[in-house]
């Protein structure tokens, strides 16, 4: 079992994901409700759709560059 060093590190880690997950879905519901008051459409749905997509994309993204990294980083100690 390796032991990570920086044990902030994964603070800051599930700190961006959540981040990085929350502000597109609220942005797309923000858009989605403001579009619906103004025009009378039904907006919200598809761009809380779009938006907890768009947060599911960028949480895969930062979690695969920070595995890639960690291998990379492994990969040189050795």
């Amino acid at each position: 079992m390796k032991k990570n060093k920086n044990p902030y590190r994964n603070l800051v880690l599930i700190s961006q994901i959540g981040i990085q997950i929350m502000v597109p879905i609220f942005m797309c519901l923000l858009i989605g409700i403001l579009l619906d008051e103004k025009f009378s459409t039904f907006f919200t749905l598809p761009l809380l759709t779009l938006g907890i997509l768009a947060g599911g994309r960028n949480a895969y993204l930062l979690a695969m560059s920070t595995i890639k990294e960690e291998k990379n980083e492994e990969d040189t100690k050795h």
